[in-house]
């Protein structure tokens, strides 16, 4: 659908919207579609191409001066003016003026002095030729086609073409005298020729570059960033150079606000059940490219192919979610609440709402929040990670493809400069953050003291008990998988195992069975553990079992050492295990974001809930027990964000 309605049924003449747009060619778009809206035709008065251009009204207030007769009795002009005849000096005016490389347009006068068109196709700008069909016409004539042929067979593709077989004649008397120069469809007015919206032959210049640039998404437009400062995408696996993030200005994130404000008002007095319609077809669009996806995730983010799944397969479902919105979104209505007063309750849309991703699920994060969101009838910016986006710019150009309109989705990249810019923005209602535990309290702080709705997802310890009773083979298949998946890079990662009655008699299998993993890039078969995402999360990592080493912790499995063949420098490490950890240690403390597994030993149940509850992050906690009491005494009491018993019936 359009960015702008088609003329409205009580056009008011209203100048468009000021703000500020990507190039030249998004500002006269703008101005050109709005008008049409508002029941008058705008056309280029003055430009120079890369500095300034003037706009003013084709359709001007007074006649030429021309002698008019005037009936004796009415005292009116006789002469009435021939529908699609040129009037002038209407005083309607617009600049656009390019600012620190933004076009920014201002309204110097948005005042008109003659009345509204009824249809637009009076206009003469409805009877002119695009360029594809005047040099149509010109191959036509070369093989003895009459004017009327010609006609016959643009309406073919163009079946709204207003123009006549005289304009035929006047474009074929051009070309006899030799001019080819084809005049631009110069009026600013929604196109209907035979072109449509066929996409360009040439790539864009972010694709052109090697290695390529990531664009920017703004105002349903793929641009290049004019910011001379990017950032390396860096396949943690090879250390090859994938991509490059610009970091976005300033002027470019304005852009991209004033294009979600400005898609606002039509996309949430757009039906919902249109816009489910797009959620289905998103739905379809991302089945279709999941493989390409997935190949970009395990790229990029180092996680294995089997995990980048998953991490596509968590996201659609949510997307499947938003295709149920005409329910999720009904009200509720209170008949004679009180005396004669009936109460009722709508749900209706914030407005521009913004997401800022971590890296680890490149893919599932996006996808929680903006198709809820714009499903809900808001417009949304996101921000990905600038470690690796792509496959969130991947998901963008589908949604655009599902028939997204344009300003809705604006994907904007850098670092924590555009993180301030989106909460200090006046426009922005709400925030929704996935990250670390100090960037997120920031965020929200920040946010929130700018009267923001602040949803921040933080700091993540997920904890399991083991009763002496657990079922062996069970209980160490749910702990590597659920300690050193991922490379242990994910909010539900199991960090910490308390032993109840003791770690020993645990430890050797333990270890055996984390050896078993087979640690490579993800794209390798059977790969169970890929690398962390960069050099630095790795001196990270390797510094926290050091530190914890030496607090008096026993390493029973050390992989900070491991090298990969064929993979020699990447960001590997292997399974790590820590045995006699304590609660006062920092690794116990702090989120590690890792393939590390610490094990404490507890005396009794009642102990180990205790160490979990004590615990600020206690984001998720299991029990391995063969005990129904034992089970119920954890649900009842863990204090977790999630809670799981795994029931092993002997």
């Amino acid at each position: 659908m359009d960015s702008y309605a088609e003329l409205s049924e009580d056009p008011q003449m209203l100048p468009p919207p000021p703000g500020s747009f990507v190039d030249r060619e998004e500002l006269i778009q703008h101005v050109g579609e709005f008008a049409v809206t508002q029941g008058y035709i705008v056309t280029i008065k003055q430009s120079k191409k890369d500095k300034v251009v003037v706009l003013g009204c084709d359709r001007g207030g007074v006649y030429r001066n021309r002698r008019k007769s005037i009936d004796e009795v009415s005292g009116e002009h006789l002469r009435k003016r021939k529908t699609g005849s040129r009037l002038t000096n209407c005083p309607f005016e617009l600049v656009g003026k390019k600012e620190d490389g933004l076009w920014v347009l201002t309204i110097k006068n948005g005042s008109h002095n003659h009345e509204a068109l009824k249809d637009i196709s009076e206009h003469p700008s409805a009877r002119r030729f695009t360029e594809k069909e005047i040099l149509l016409i010109k191959e036509m004539t070369e093989a003895g086609l009459k004017p009327r042929q010609i006609l016959k067979r643009l309406r073919q593709s163009n079946p709204e073409l207003l123009s006549t077989p005289k304009h035929v004649y006047n474009v074929k008397a051009k070309l006899r005298q030799g001019n080819l120069t084809v005049r631009r469809f110069k009026s600013l007015k929604p196109q209907t020729s035979a072109e449509g919206n066929s996409p360009s032959t040439t790539d864009p210049s972010w694709r052109k570059r090697h290695p390529p640039r990531v664009p920017n998404l703004i105002g349903g437009r793929f641009v290049d960033s004019q910011s001379s400062t990017s950032i390396d995408v860096i396949n943690p696996a090879t250390q090859q150079v994938v991509s490059q993030v610009p970091l976005t200005t300033s002027e470019e994130f304005r852009a991209a606000v004033f294009a979600a404000k400005r898609a606002f008002p039509l996309w949430r007095n757009t039906p919902v059940t249109n816009r489910q319609r797009i959620m289905f077809k998103l739905q379809e669009l991302i089945r279709r490219d999941f493989d390409k996806i997935a190949m970009t995730i395990t790229t990029e983010q180092g996680k294995t192919l089997k995990d980048a799944y998953n991490d596509v397969s968590r996201g659609l479902e949510v997307v499947e979610h938003a295709c149920a919105m005409a329910t999720l979104q009904m009200g509720e209505f209170v008949s004679n609440f009180s005396n004669g007063i009936d109460t009722y309750s709508i749900r209706e849309p914030l407005g521009l709402c913004a997401g800022i991703c971590p890296f680890n699920f490149p893919a599932m994060v996006p996808l929680w929040m903006f198709p809820i969101a714009v499903t809900c009838g808001n417009t949304f910016i996101l921000k990905p990670s600038e470690k690796d986006p792509g496959a969130c710019m991947m998901i963008a150009e589908l949604a655009m493809e599902a028939g997204l309109p344009n300003g809705v989705l604006n994907v904007v990249h850098g670092s924590s400069d555009i993180g301030n810019a989106i909460c200090d923005d006046d426009d922005i209602k709400a925030i929704s953050f996935v990250g670390t535990d100090t960037a997120g309290m920031y965020i929200h702080a920040r946010a929130s003291a700018n009267g923001k709705r602040v949803q921040s997802n933080i700091g993540a310890k997920n904890h399991a008990i083991v009763m002496t009773d657990a079922r062996m083979d069970a209980t160490l298949n749910a702990l590597v998988a659920a300690g050193f998946g991922a490379a242990g890079q994910r909010c539900t990662a199991l960090s910490t195992v308390v032993f109840v009655g003791g770690s020993k008699s645990w430890e050797y299998k333990l270890v055996e069975r984390a050896k078993a993993l087979k640690i490579t890039a993800g794209t390798e078969p059977d790969a169970d553990l890929g690398p962390v995402i960069s050099k630095q999360v790795k001196e990270r990592i390797c510094r926290l079992i050091q530190m914890t080493v030496d607090s008096g912790a026993r390493l029973i499995l050390d992989g900070r050492q491991i090298v990969v063949p064929q993979y020699e420098l990447g960001n590997f490490i292997g399974p790590t295990i820590l045995s006699d950890v304590t609660d006062n240690m920092d690794c116990c403390k702090e989120e590690i974001f890792g393939p590390v597994l610490l094990c404490m030993q507890a005396d009794s149940l009642d102990e180990a809930i205790g160490i979990v509850n004590r615990h600020k992050y206690c984001n998720g906690a299991s029990i391995f027990t063969s005990s129904g009491a034992a089970a119920r005494k954890f649900q009842t009491e863990i204090e977790a964000g999630q809670s799981s018993d795994d029931m092993n019936w002997v």
